[in-house]
């Protein structure tokens, strides 16, 4: 009888039971009987106060832990921290150090030197042969829309890595070599790539080494700066542009050729090293002159 009065909209027979036995047994409404837990509507201006307190104590609290603390529906949050009070998840962005106000300064000044230098010199950039070494979300927190974006140090290790030593100049690559796993970059090793790095500009870019009219353009780490490097390119003849310290964000590798190698290489899985080395050297032979 109930399926022929409401059709698709009729209640389950079981459900036709239990109410019926309610009925029975004295019940004479159809409303929800009062019980502890959440309200009939969770997203009220008390807890969006709530929750925009809880965010403004820790910004890193999941959904979860904002609805556990709340007392509401996972979605119910979601809802209230994205469309009420305006907020979206980020991660950190990686910053390679964390500068005192000294060494920002000196940052300046590198750099408006570097500016100065490039504007009295049209061929500077062309003089310049610059290398480096190259090689998750857990600390995302909701910000609001004008928000900066928050920092962290990176210290994470990978879990399988090789290290590739590169110097190039704007007509291409000069000099690569692998580091020989085990081995570390240190004084003694840097200063073999540095031997290394001008027997090869001697072989690809002969009249760059005849004039001796290059500048040698790498960052502050520890290995070059020891006393033995420097007595080497100082012997050598060769300039060295200088580098603000702790700041290897402003090494031209990380614009140019480790941005187009990494376009290459993201998201693929190596099975070992050298499966990583041969694909690394195959992607930099495809590099053109123009891109770096």
């Amino acid at each position: 009888m109930v399926n022929a009065a409401c059709g698709d909209q009729a209640l389950s027979r079981s459900n036709v039971l239990r109410w019926y036995g309610r009925f029975r047994d004295g019940r004479d409404d159809i409303e929800d009987d009062p019980r502890s837990g959440w309200p009939t509507e969770c997203r009220n201006d008390n807890n969006v106060e709530k929750i925009s307190q809880l965010l403004l104590q820790n910004r890193h609290l999941s959904l979860r832990m904002l609805a556990d603390e709340v007392n509401i529906g996972k979605d119910t949050v979601r809802k209230t921290v994205v469309e009420d009070l305006q907020k979206r998840k980020i991660c950190p962005r990686f910053v390679p150090h964390s500068l005192t106000p000294e060494r920002k300064d000196r940052r300046i000044a590198a750099c408006r030197d570097l500016i100065a230098t490039a504007d009295s010199d049209p061929d500077f950039f062309k003089k310049i042969v610059t290398g480096d070494p190259t090689t998750k979300r857990q600390s995302a927190a909701w910000v609001g829309e004008t928000s900066p974006r928050s920092k962290k140090l990176q210290f994470q290790k990978s879990r399988m890595k090789t290290m590739l030593v590169i110097f190039f100049d704007w007509q291409g690559v000069i000099h690569r070599e692998f580091v020989p796993e085990g081995e570390t970059i240190n004084a003694v090793y840097y200063k073999g790539v540095m031997e290394r790095l001008l027997n090869r500009i001697r072989r690809v870019r002969p009249g760059m080494c005849e004039s001796s009219d290059w500048i040698l353009l790498h960052e502050n780490a520890p290995s070059h700066n020891f006393t033995i490097v420097k007595q080497f390119l100082a012997q050598r003849k060769v300039t060295v542009l200088d580098h603000p310290p702790y700041s290897p964000d402003l090494a031209p590798a990380d614009y140019f050729l480790f941005q187009k190698v990494k376009s290459h290489l993201k998201g693929r899985l190596f099975d070992s090293i050298s499966d990583i080395q041969t694909t690394m050297t195959s992607t930099l032979n495809t590099i053109a002159k123009g891109d770096l």
